[in-house]
């Protein structure tokens, strides 16, 4: 098959053959991945889990929860996209009095903080790759974590996570209210 001058079947030389076979197959692999062959990117982890939690944001202000109720549920975004998780639900906490206490020669003297402004719990629903880290976007979702509530329309920040629920649990949950 391989003739004296190292050519296969006498026509083309064999260490060209294997650069040329080379080349192919790094094209179909080039051509797979950027024409989106096979499953693309969910071949790394081909489930999505869902996640729902609740961020509390204080001290907003009464105009800016008005203008936000006519953009919920609203699509949540990060770094200039969309991504695949909502703000299904925004309720202002009833009753919450914030005050600042101050020593005096005469005692403690309490004076009330943020009047007038409303303390508002966020719920938000979302798929995550990665159930360990819990990334949506650019943030880990986490209770007790600080966390920036932003949808095309709106954005708050220094909230911070009070609950959360996985997967099967998140759906449960989604589908009790």
């Amino acid at each position: 098959m391989i003739d004296e001058k190292g050519r296969l079947f006498g026509k083309i030389n064999i260490v060209d053959l294997i650069v040329i076979l080379v080349i192919v197959i790094a094209a179909v692999v080039v051509g797979m991945k950027f024409l989106g062959g096979g499953n693309g990117n969910s071949a790394i982890n081909p489930n999505k889990t869902p996640v729902r939690y609740t961020v509390l944001v204080e001290g907003v202000e009464p105009e800016v929860y008005e203008n936000i109720q006519k953009y919920i549920p609203g699509q949540l975004m990060a770094s200039g996209e969309l991504l695949d998780g909502y703000v299904t639900g925004v309720t202002p906490v009833e009753g919450r009095v914030h005050t600042a206490t101050v020593n005096t020669a005469d005692g403690t003297l309490e004076i009330p903080v943020n009047e007038g402004k409303l303390d508002l719990i966020f719920t938000i629903e979302c798929n995550v790759v990665n159930s360990i880290t819990t990334e949506i976007g650019t943030q880990e979702v986490r209770v007790g974590k600080i966390h920036t509530v932003k949808t095309d329309k709106f954005e708050l920040t220094n909230g911070i996570i009070l609950d959360c629920s996985w997967g099967e649990d998140a759906e449960n949950a989604g589908g009790a209210e």
